[in-house]
């Protein structure tokens, strides 16, 4: 039976905190930033946790059965 693999984008977008959330980055901040408000650029910079709701896909890719 072959090794079951983890997704290799998800591998590389999310992270596990020492309590076993998700750590996430935030979307939009890679181009098209000269129109969006410092505040706003700033405010995407810090990574936060991931959503209750989308927990259970995204350990489903990161985690091996």
């Amino acid at each position: 039976m072959p090794k079951v693999k983890t997704n290799s984008g998800a591998k590389k977008r999310f992270s596990f905190t020492g309590t076993g959330k998700i750590k996430r980055k935030h979307a939009y901040k890679s181009h098209i930033l000269t129109k969006k408000s410092k505040k706003r650029k700033r405010n995407l910079t810090h990574s936060s946790i991931v959503v209750k709701a989308n927990i259970n896909s995204v350990r489903e890719l990161l985690v091996k059965k």
